[in-house]
């Protein structure tokens, strides 16, 4: 008689195909589809293949998106709870204390406060750290530039919004004036009318935190207005939508267009990575490997696979301790799904380093990323990276990082 066929673990992705970033729906679920189907399903966890779910939240929402995912589909993995996380979280913990799940690895969490997750309970573990990082990010690149006085502009996203809070904090602990923060809505065709404001504060630089296509338009019309000068923005500039958009010209007419975003190694972890995902046109087709989106949303989902391993269980009192032991010291150093899932079977301790580097984690789940900002080219590509101080972050972003408490 044939093997019966493994139960599939389910995974719910919380994905983006109308609303605000309908624009890169089809390119964030490429980046979830790539390490389930072409890595980990090739020799799946505990022997049970993922299945993915891609739900669309631009619509209904992230709580009626989770609950329908839970209720209904019954998954074992909600992947990237994100802005509206609060709206749903009492529910969350509920579901969790009765059902010892989901599993709640996470792409787009950085909203989510820094003490929150990382434990059975709430296993929370975000890929990309915190949104309040970007912020000191760029605090922290702005003054390397001379700037003394800066402007923010910035949309209702919730991300967004604590983004711009967080730098804020971080210019007045560095002694930076910001002039102005500007709140500008959402999903608009022209911002002139903010982009003129601006223009008239006088800034050093500008700080843009707003989703790419809106982000680019602003960029494009700051040198349109005449305005040529230093635009730093944020992580999400790094899909092609935001080049495109903001057309070379513009990027070529002002002195510094630039975004925080996440070191990448030059290691095993890439040297398999890279090719795999160059080498495949259903991928290419989007975007390439050097994405930030593309390498962290791997390494999340490498690790989220090893440590059901190691756990033994899609259970989440098993599995968040799990994925501290499988992504730190002391442990055999490994690069790859494949040699880190074997050794993990010969009952070796493992610690996975990835393409992001050494993928450990916060107490409360957050992914050690190594901050750095790129630095486009007049042609849209990036021409430059440069690395921030990582202890100097780290020192501001503890004084300006919010605390949940209840």
């Amino acid at each position: 008689m044939p093997e019966p066929e493994a139960e599939p673990i389910l995974l719910g992705d919380l994905a983006y195909f109308t609303g605000d970033f309908a624009s890169v729906g089809d390119l964030l679920a490429s980046q979830v589809d790539f390490p389930v189907n072409e890595v980990i399903n090739l020799d799946p966890p505990l022997g049970r293949p993922i299945e993915v779910i891609h739900e669309d939240i631009g619509t209904v929402g992230e709580a009626q998106a989770v609950r329908k995912l839970l209720e209904q589909d019954g998954v074992d993995i909600v992947l990237s709870s994100a802005h509206e996380y609060f709206t749903y979280r009492d529910f969350m913990l509920d579901w969790q204390e009765d059902n010892d799940g989901p599993l709640m690895p996470t792409v787009h969490g950085g909203v989510i406060p820094v003490n929150v997750g990382g434990r059975p309970g709430e296993p929370i573990f975000r890929a990309q750290g915190s949104d309040e990082g970007q912020g000191v990010t760029n605090a922290l690149y702005a003054e390397a530039l001379g700037a003394e006085a800066v402007v923010i502009m910035t949309t209702p996203t919730a991300g967004y919004q604590l983004t711009a809070d967080a730098t804020e904090k971080a210019l007045d602990a560095i002694g930076i004036e910001l002039l102005e923060r500007i709140d500008a809505p959402g999903e608009q065709s022209s911002y002139r009318t903010e982009v003129q404001r601006a223009v008239d504060a006088a800034p050093d630089a500008v700080i843009i935190l707003a989703q790419a296509t809106e982000s680019a338009i602003m960029v494009k019309q700051f040198a349109e207005a005449g305005w040529a000068g230093t635009i730093i923005g944020e992580v999400g500039w790094s899909e092609p939508e935001f080049a495109a958009t903001a057309t070379a010209e513009a990027l070529a007419a002002h002195e510094v267009v630039a975004y925080p975003s996440f070191h990448r190694q030059d290691n095993p972890a890439w040297d398999f990575y890279q090719p795999l995902w160059d080498g495949n046109p259903d991928y290419t087709q989007h975007t390439n490997a050097d994405d930030p989106y593309s390498f962290t949303t791997y390494d999340l989902l490498i690790v989220t696979a090893l440590a059901i391993e190691e756990a033994g269980s899609v259970n989440g009192s098993d599995w968040a301790p799990a994925m501290f032991k499988v992504s730190s010291g002391p442990g055999t150093k490994c690069y790859t799904y494949s040699n880190c899932l074997a050794l993990i079977r010969a009952g070796t301790d493992v610690d996975y380093e990835g393409v992001t580097g050494p993928a450990t984690f916060s107490p409360g789940g957050i992914n050690a990323v190594i901050p750095v900002v790129r630095i486009f080219g007049p042609d849209g590509e990036i021409a430059d990276q440069v690395a921030v101080d990582s202890e100097r972050h780290l020192e501001i972003l503890n004084e300006v990082a919010f605390q949940f408490e209840g």
